[in-house]
């Protein structure tokens, strides 16, 4: 699946905030000593990856941009790139072609918000290759299941129930793992002996956040109703409520993900 170039720009201020920095600093120093990197980012987007991570990486990177989207990989082609950093844009369906994606030499692999939307069999295709590699791995902002929003509605509940019941449906990789996506991928490292640094990375909302909230309610109700949980009345009243929370500047939320960077033990 794609996401709109819209919905990336409007929530990748909030995920360079939540992208934790625990992790971060375990990718950065896990590389240090490499005189240059070679990065492949799967699932790109328009790059969001490069513009939060490239900063922590020594000067000299090239980076692989993998996406099926030629849209979104025409913009992360065309963003402006520090002194050292080049791109290279590859077209791929990951599903179909996620080996060949990685092929040629890397020194990491990295990704973001990525994981919750594949399938356990892509999962142990994506862990059996970069072990095969002995590669190591940055996922970023896997969504995880917990949310908490303010002030509490009576519809909170079954909604939030219906939109993680939503994300283990087939996104293209067949269904799903959603939120038990990152929890299942630390586990596959660590049974490979990969050392892995694994920390939260939850969007955090204010008052203020009108747009993004107001977006997500939205896409949130939607899935909902797509997945038979909640009637389209009971659906549509609880985002009216939701909505007119938000336009009063009383609504806030929290939405649980995870960050982790897995690396080969005793070769890094």
């Amino acid at each position: 699946m794609s996401f709109s170039a819209d919905w990336l720009a409007l929530r990748e201020p909030y995920d360079r905030r939540a992208r934790n920095g625990e992790v971060v600093a375990a990718v950065a120093t896990a590389l240090a000593a490499l005189p240059s990197v070679q990065v492949v980012d799967l699932a790109c987007g328009t790059g969001s990856t490069v513009r939060a991570l490239s900063e922590h990486l020594p000067r000299r990177q090239n980076w692989r941009l993998a996406d099926n989207d030629l849209g979104l990989l025409a913009r992360a082609k065309a963003m402006p790139l520090a002194d050292g950093v080049t791109i290279t844009a590859v077209p791929v369906d990951l599903n179909r072609d996620l080996e060949a994606a990685l092929d040629g030499p890397v020194d990491l692999v990295t990704t973001s918000a990525f994981l919750d939307l594949v399938s356990r069999d892509w999962l142990d295709r994506l862990v059996t290759e970069i072990a095969a590699r002995a590669i190591p791995i940055y996922a970023a902002l896997t969504y995880d299941g917990r949310v908490d929003i303010s002030p509490r509605d009576p519809g909170d509940a079954a909604i939030i129930a219906a939109v993680n019941k939503h994300q283990t449906t087939d996104k293209g990789f067949g269904a799903a793992l959603g939120p038990g996506a990152a929890g299942y991928a630390v586990d596959r490292f660590e049974r490979l002996a990969y050392a892995v640094t694994r920390r939260s990375s939850d969007w955090a909302m204010g008052p203020s956040d009108r747009d993004i909230q107001t977006e997500i309610f939205a896409g949130w109700a939607g899935a909902a109703q797509e997945v038979g949980a909640v009637s389209l009345n009971e659906a549509a009243s609880w985002l009216k409520r939701r909505r007119a929370h938000v336009a009063a500047g009383t609504s806030s939320m929290r939405v649980g993900h995870v960050d982790f960077f897995a690396a080969p033990t005793g070769t890094r």
